[in-house]
């Protein structure tokens, strides 16, 4: 019970530093940096790390294809967010994007309940949201954005929220569940709460497409992870997922300072 309480407090600090991170980011340096901060393995790691310490590389392994799922279905999520929110309002595009990745997750566990298959899965679905965000990628941010003392605590408490209702309700539920929850776009949604009416919903949209690299990042460590918890341990396993996250944030970071303009 205190690993579970341990745990929750930890993903709801890491991913509340997280999401107030990539919202002042995006607010000063624009959506490039901010989707990739968000990216950034620092809420799912820890998740990772507290369900090996509790049950072991077996269990690691067992949930590595509902996690590929929940990535790809991530990928559909900020796709369908991103169409939304340049011409609706919040809450229909979050709670719309929300449908669409328990939909596709669901859908996804169903079909492909094995690695590979969810791999190759996810490869189209990520080919196929490069290709629809491609043009949303950069936008103004809208004009007027103040600070107040009252941000960061309210951007932080909402994202803690988030995180504590998700883990409260998969706990339970087994590796499938818990590897689909570990990997839920708990960030990317806190991002849309609360960037979309501070910064406008083509500029929040833009924030979105900016993750598809990095989700990418992280489906190459899942896979990773799948592979190898077992042969090599949790430990060694999960290091070796968070080094490809990672270096991969950091190539795509690279990638956007030296490409022509």
């Amino acid at each position: 019970m205190e690993t579970i309480w341990l745990a929750l407090g930890v993903k709801m600090a890491t991913t509340a530093a997280i999401v107030v991170t990539a919202c002042l980011l995006v607010e000063r340096s624009g959506p490039l940096i901010g989707g990739v901060v968000a990216t950034l393995p620092v809420s799912a790691g820890p998740a990772y790390a507290f369900l090996a310490a509790e049950h072991g590389a077996g269990f690691i392994a067992a949930s590595a294809p509902a996690s590929l799922a929940s990535i790809g279905a991530s990928a559909a999520f900020v796709t369908v967010y991103g169409a939304l929110a340049r011409t609706q309002g919040r809450a229909v595009s979050t709670f719309g994007a929300l449908a669409v990745w328990a939909g596709m997750t669901t859908m996804l566990r169903t079909v492909a309940p094995e690695l590979w298959t969810a791999a190759a899965i996810d490869v189209v679905l990520f080919a196929a949201a490069m290709r629809i965000v491609a043009a949303w990628r950069r936008a103004p941010l809208r004009a007027g954005v103040r600070s107040s003392a009252w941000d960061i605590p309210v951007r932080a408490g909402a994202a803690m929220l988030l995180v504590a209702s998700v883990l409260e309700a998969g706990r339970v539920l087994g590796p499938g569940a818990a590897g689909a929850l570990a990997l839920a776009p708990v960030v990317l949604t806190s991002l849309a709460v609360l960037l979309h009416p501070r910064i406008g919903g083509p500029a929040a949209a833009a924030v979105m497409a900016n993750t598809v690299p990095g989700l990418m990042g992280f489906g190459m460590a899942i896979l990773a992870l799948g592979l190898t918890a077992q042969p090599l341990g949790a430990i060694p396993s999960l290091l070796l997922a968070l080094a490809i996250s990672l270096g991969w944030n950091a190539g795509v970071l690279l990638l956007a300072r030296v490409r022509p303009r």
